[in-house]
């Protein structure tokens, strides 16, 4: 099997799940922490191709809440980048990529 990337934030409930998923299974996987790691433009447009930017983007976050509504609204793709490089917990989590593809969560990827 493929070896897959986590991106997620070390400290994510979800990702801690999806860590263990993996490891129960004897599946293949390293971590990516977007806060540790970093997060570059090349990598996020890279994610937007595959999930789109509106899938990508947590709208129901902590981080997006105390966001003021001037800065959330109206928002349009270059200034969702922005945000999510400036604060990489707007991202969903966790994104999982294997073989060059992204994915969110997941889903059909374990055996």
């Amino acid at each position: 099997m493929t070896t897959l990337t986590l991106y997620g934030i070390a400290n994510c409930e979800a990702c801690r799940k999806a860590r263990q998923a993996l490891e129960s299974r004897g599946c293949s996987s390293c971590f990516h922490d977007l806060r540790r790691d970093g997060l570059d433009r090349l990598l996020l447009e890279r994610m937007v191709t595959d999930l789109g930017w509106e899938n990508l983007l947590n709208r129901r976050s902590a981080t997006w809440r105390a966001l003021p509504e001037s800065i959330r609204t109206p928002l349009e793709r270059e200034r969702a980048l922005e945000l999510m490089l400036e604060h990489p917990t707007l991202i969903k989590r966790p994104v999982v990529e294997r073989a060059g593809r992204f994915f969110l969560g997941l889903g059909d990827l374990l055996p």
